[in-house]
């Protein structure tokens, strides 16, 4: 078992008592957690688009599924039917596994990182940030990188509130800086 789901699961009762829920079946979760990547249309190159999709697989550890334009655009230079990124959507064990990952591996990496702003919640109270260079995950051979890439991260949540989301995601050690609330 992962050690965020651990963490989680440890913390469910405290989750409890800080909202004064009656059952632990409102206690919010995290449902699941999307990586996207969007590409330029004049880097629609075969080589590139398959570097993008081995690297964002090995990060992900599940394939991606590439997201085609629907119609021609000329003035953004994109053809219908052309790959304009590639996303993957993470759930369970993989989800758990690749929070751990990002968490205590990968965000510590980024350089003069001060944690992640605490104004990214939208709407739903889902969490999404990016992240500039895909060579923050251990993952990534550092040697053979042909083009640096960056990712939108966006953490799921079934909180009722954009506060459940945020003490959630503290307790789940996500170096989310308050100061910039």
């Amino acid at each position: 078992m992962s050690y965020t789901k651990e963490l989680y699961n440890k913390s469910k009762e405290d989750i409890k008592k800080h909202f004064s829920l009656e059952n632990v079946m409102e206690v919010p979760t995290i449902k699941k957690v999307s990586l996207n990547v969007a590409i330029k249309a004049t880097d629609s190159n075969k080589n590139i688009l398959s570097y993008i999709e081995k690297e964002l697989s090995l990060i992900a550890g599940q394939k991606p599924v590439a997201s085609i334009a629907r119609k021609s655009i000329a003035g953004f230079k994109l053809r219908q039917n052309s790959v304009i990124g590639y996303y993957v959507t993470l759930r369970n064990k993989k989800m758990y596994e690749f929070l751990d990952r990002l968490i205590y591996i990968a965000l510590p990496r980024i350089r003069d990182f001060r944690g992640l702003p605490a104004k990214s919640f939208n709407d739903s109270h889902h969490y999404g940030f990016g992240i500039d260079d895909q060579s923050v995950f251990l993952e990534v051979d550092l040697d053979n990188i042909l083009r640096t890439f960056g990712m939108d991260i966006n953490i799921v949540t079934n909180a009722k509130t954009k506060e459940q989301s945020l003490y959630l995601l503290k307790k789940l050690n996500v170096p989310i800086n308050a100061k910039t609330i």
